[in-house]
């Protein structure tokens, strides 16, 4: 997982299946621009545990890689959007402030939240144990793995020895899950899993589509998503499985944790993180607490 239940349930999403390519640069089911469905107030006791040159600038800087539907991706002009997007949106909002968008790739993100080039990072990360010791995280979401076929080809993700496997490059899938697959592949004697990182979802999805690759594997929102938008070209091979938290990205001991910590905490209580979960179709993973560092901690 980059960091990743239920089928999204988006409305009026134009879909492209052009020589079995799929484009995923559809419009939100919320508000444009990474907009909250739902009306958000600020939240005055979270936006008090602001760091003070944070609440000074008026502004919540997000670093973001928006290739990854329907979590965070962008519409058809470019901008940022998706569930993801939205709860980042939502969280500035709490804390009286306006988010602004840094787009970059998924493996910068950290670094530029660790460097102050960004305050937080959103884009589905997984809280490990690894990634705790270089930044914090407040954790919104669980999510599991999930794989995919072609329509018709079953594959077993226990017994995927000498198979072709797309994933997103630097993802957990790509780091760590499919690694550790095909090492058991070769521990048993057989042929290892090849894998082939794509630099965006999208093309991982496409590797599969197009029958370059045997299967993808992504997180449950991702392709569950991937699936509902290729019009019966891909299937799910296997159940979820490594189900982890989701957590946004601060510095270590910044003391923004705990602000961002309120304001997701406020919307769980005032329902309007339920309901940005709910206009996805996404709120099998949602919480009932938010917590930091819970890699750690759990």
């Amino acid at each position: 997982m980059r960091a990743k239940y239920a089928l999204p349930a988006i409305a009026a999403v134009a879909v492209l299946l052009l020589s079995g390519c799929v484009d995923n640069s559809t419009p939100s089911p919320g508000g444009s621009a990474g907009e909250p469905t739902t009306s958000v107030t600020k939240d005055d006791a979270a936006a008090a545990l602001l760091p003070a040159k944070i609440a000074d600038s008026g502004t919540l800087l997000i670093g973001t890689d928006p290739t990854y539907a329907p979590n965070e991706f962008k519409d058809e002009a470019g901008t940022p959007i998706g569930w993801g997007i939205e709860i980042a949106a939502a969280v500035a909002a709490k804390l009286g402030l306006e988010p602004e968008y840094q787009v970059s790739k998924f493996d910068n993100i950290i670094p530029s939240v660790t460097g102050g080039k960004v305050n937080i990072g959103v884009s589905s990360f997984t809280d490990n144990v690894e990634r705790e010791k270089v930044v914090d995280f407040v954790n919104y979401y669980t999510a599991g793995i999930q794989w995919a076929s072609a329509k018709g080809k079953d594959v077993d993700p226990d017994d995927a020895c000498g198979l072709k496997v797309a994933v997103q490059a630097t993802t957990y899938e790509h780091t760590d899950e499919v690694p550790a697959k095909s090492d058991a592949c070769v521990a048993a004697g057989k042929a290892p899993i090849d894998i082939k990182p794509f630099d965006t979802q999208d093309a991982a999805t496409n590797a599969v589509v197009l029958g370059q690759v045997d299967a993808m594997s992504a997180d449950s929102p991702v392709t569950l998503y991937a699936i509902s938008k290729t019009e019966g070209e891909l299937q799910l091979a296997g159940e979820t499985f490594d189900v982890a938290p989701y957590g946004i990205a601060v510095g270590k001991d910044s003391g923004l944790a705990e602000a961002i910590q309120a304001a997701l905490q406020s919307m769980v209580d005032d329902g309007s993180y339920a309901e940005i979960l709910d206009a996805w179709g996404v709120s099998d993973g949602g919480i009932d607490e938010i917590t930091i560092n819970a890699a750690a901690n759990g």
